[in-house]
């Protein structure tokens, strides 16, 4: 995932539009993970990647702007 995402920033060049892209991308996937953790059983685990998942995407509360 993160050759995918240093590809996408040499094509674009470093674009603000491609970071906010890799960015939601990294967002979700941590939110997935979240659910699939909490639907496993480890529900503290899931929380936190779900609060890891808001604060790290480029919307509303975002840690990395």
């Amino acid at each position: 995932m993160l050759q995918t995402g240093l590809a996408l920033l040499a094509q674009n060049g470093g674009k603000e539009g491609t970071t906010d892209t890799i960015l939601w991308i990294i967002a979700a996937v941590l939110v997935i993970f979240g659910i699939v953790t909490i639907v496993r059983g480890a529900l503290l685990w899931g929380i936190v990647l779900i609060i890891a998942g808001l604060l790290v995407g480029p919307g509303g509360v975002s840690v990395l702007d």
